[in-house]
C-alpha cells in the first residue's frame, strides 16, 4: 500500500511563500515510474488540479490560477515531489494534496490519480 505524506503547509501573509513536500513511502511501485500531481480543495469547493509533473520532471502542467507563481518539481532519488508557492494570495487558501497519477501522461482529472496523501492546510491572510 502506497503512502504519500505531505508537509510544509501553514499560515502565511499574502505575498509570502511556502514550499510543500510530499514523500512517497511506497511499496509495490516505483515513484519515478509515475506522474505526480498536486491538487487543492478549499472549503465548500471541488477539489481542483494545481500542477502535475511527468516521470522525469521534463513536462509540467499547471492551472491558470497558479501560472507564474507556483512550481512543481521532483527528486526521484528521494521519492519526493515539491510545490514551491510564491506570491501567495488569499484565494490560494485550501488543503493541498499530492497524488500519484498515471504512468504515462499528465492529466488534470482527480479520478485518474490513484493514491492520495492526507493533505496539508495552507492559509493565506490578506
Amino acid at each position: 500500500q502506497a503512502q504519500l505524506v505531505e508537509s510544509g503547509g501553514g499560515w502565511v501573509q499574502a505575498g509570502g511563500s511556502l514550499r510543500l513536500s510530499c514523500v512517497c513511502a511506497a511499496s509495490g511501485w516505483t515513484f519515478s515510474n509515475y506522474v505526480m500531481g498536486w491538487f487543492r480543495q478549499a472549503t465548500g469547493k471541488e477539489r481542483e488540479f494545481v500542477e502535475g509533473i511527468s516521470r522525469c520532471g521534463g513536462s509540467i502542467y499547471y492551472s491558470d490560477s497558479v501560472k507564474g507563481r507556483f512550481t512543481i518539481y521532483r527528486d526521484n532519488a528521494k521519492n519526493t515531489v515539491y510545490l514551491q508557492m510564491n506570491s501567495l494570495k488569499p484565494e490560494d487558501t485550501a488543503v493541498y494534496y499530492c497524488a500519484r497519477g498515471p504512468a504515462l501522461s499528465i492529466v488534470r482529472v482527480a479520478s485518474s490519480y490513484q493514491y492520495w496523501g492526507q493533505g496539508t492546510q495552507v492559509t493565506v491572510s490578506s
